[in-house]
């Protein structure tokens, strides 16, 4: 897929495209430690994610995980549904724009990592670190 630094807005299909290929490039450790971990994206988040996180504007929203992070699983914990990461493809389209100086994919790229960040529990550092991996 071609780097873009302008141009036309992706679709949500695209935009999927992005993060699962971000997730490919992820080490091997942290791939295989990813389980049935869902990727959607959506246009915006809906009302009752936003008030969640204490939001009250879509835009303030790029993405979210949405599970029980890994270092707080256990086997006797009840079933639950597979994790999930949400993209939020407006507020990430109005963050590239804003930022003018990047490409999509980099900061594609940079919320997944985030939210896969949470998924393992790590500092902002150690997403620092897997995010310069994965470029």
């Amino acid at each position: 897929m071609d780097r873009r630094t302008i141009g036309t807005a992706c679709s949500n299909k695209e935009m999927e495209a992005m993060g699962r290929g971000v997730i490919a490039q992820l080490p091997e450790q942290f791939r295989e430690h990813l389980g049935d971990i869902v990727l959607r994206v959506e246009d915006l988040a809906d009302d009752a994610t936003l008030r969640e996180v204490e939001l009250t504007h879509p835009y303030e929203l790029t993405g979210i995980y949405e599970g029980i992070p890994l270092g707080e699983k256990s086997i006797d914990s009840p079933q639950h549904m597979p994790d999930r990461i949400r993209l939020f493809r407006l507020p990430i389209l109005a963050e590239w724009a804003e930022r003018g100086n990047e490409t999509l994919e980099h900061l594609v790229a940079h919320v997944v990592i985030h939210e896969i960040g949470h998924h393992f529990g790590l500092s902002d550092d150690d997403m620092h670190a897997l995010e310069d991996q994965v470029r």
